[in-house]
């Protein structure tokens, strides 16, 4: 079976490191805001270029503690993108915000900064984009917008870490940047585990109380928090994994440009890259329409394929009662009814590559 992340062969080529990294860990007994949380940290901050990096449970956490930080609440509006995980516009709802979805472009499948500008209202106090797939948005535009309007940027980051725009790292040039560290992303850990930053240093001890039940010095709470810490041994991990990060992220390019090159000709849109940053392939999302076909094709030859995703946010159950969930997003639609994604990571071969791309060209035959 070729599965859509191979997290067992990443292990096994850090097996040492890590399996050391975690001996050390339990022979020291200090698992909850220990010093493996406070160096990554250190180390997270100097890799993304930015003042302040603060741990945490989960990338939904991570959003979650942003908005709070950014003291959004009931009233207020965020605009975002219907194409992501839910966990994006949970985090609003989380906070007693509304969340205000905007169509996207049909190219990057990211967030379309006309469709921002046209949604803000009194009420909007943020603009979330998604770095969906690892693709940046476009936000030279989205800057402008916020800067125009005054309303602040917290960036969904989950899938884009090591992404940069204009060598600026996604999450490193507005109010707060969102990561997470679920096993399948570019820099994984070995459970959950969250990232926000901040070059604001007053945000910054708000989230470390925030994740910390509302607390700065134990035992004495300045307000309600959350149970929300990285633990010890996740750190650890991270800590091994993120001096990789670079690599993983070329072999992730690589993998794309085989596929790219693989199915030159064929009636697909593969993934476009605008220019405006560099795409690091968390997610290799193709368009057709003819996606039963492949996806029967790759089953077929015990290849993992996957649609994410597969109903847009604004179509969700869970959304039915904002005020103002537009009834249809046409391109968001259209990209969810036609997108596939095959499998991408740093120690896919190219024989592998080349048989995937053998059995759509066949499939489409």
């Amino acid at each position: 079976m070729i599965p859509m992340v191979d997290l067992q062969r990443q292990y096994q080529t850090l097996r040492p490191e890590i399996d050391a990294a975690l001996q050390d860990v339990l022979a020291g007994a200090r698992f909850i805001l220990g010093p493996n949380v406070q160096t990554l940290e250190q180390e997270l901050a100097e890799y993304l270029g930015v003042e302040h990096a603060i741990t945490c449970a989960s990338g939904t956490d991570a959003l979650h503690l942003a908005l709070a930080a950014a003291g959004i609440g009931p009233g207020d509006e965020v605009i975002t993108t219907p194409f992501t995980f839910i966990a994006t516009a949970e985090a609003i709802r989380y906070v007693g915000a509304d969340p205000v979805f905007v169509d996207i472009d049909p190219r990057t499948f990211n967030i379309d900064p006309d469709q921002v500008e046209a949604a803000i209202t009194e009420r909007t106090r943020a603009i979330l984009p998604v770095h969906l797939f690892g693709q940046p948005a476009d936000m030279p535009r989205l800057q402008a917008i916020a800067e125009k309007h005054k309303v602040m940027i917290v960036e969904d980051c989950a899938q884009s870490f090591g992404a940069t725009v204009d060598g600026v790292q996604t999450g490193a040039a507005t109010a707060f940047g969102c990561f997470s560290f679920f096993p399948s992303k570019n820099l994984g850990a070995f459970g959950d585990g969250g990232l926000v930053t901040t070059n604001c240093p007053s945000a910054a001890d708000t989230l470390r109380r925030l994740r910390n039940h509302g607390s700065s010095v134990r035992y004495y709470h300045d307000e309600i928090g959350y149970n929300s810490r990285l633990d010890e041994m996740q750190a650890a991990i991270l800590r091994v994994k993120l001096p990789h990060i670079d690599t993983y992220n070329a072999e992730r390019r690589r993998v794309a440009a085989r596929y790219r090159d693989g199915l030159a000709g064929l009636p697909v849109e593969v993934p476009f890259e605008d220019g405006i940053g560099v795409h690091v392939y968390h997610q290799y999302t193709l368009l057709t329409d003819h996606r039963d076909a492949i996806m029967e094709a790759l089953k077929a030859a015990d290849v993992a394929c996957a649609i994410y995703y597969p109903v847009p946010l604004h179509q969700q159950k869970a959304f039915a009662d904002l005020p103002n969930r537009p009834e249809s997003l046409p391109v968001t639609e259209d990209v969810a009814a036609r997108c596939l994604s095959l499998p991408v990571f740093p120690e896919l071969e190219d024989a592998t590559i080349d048989m995937i791309c053998g059995k759509i060209r066949a499939a489409l035959a």
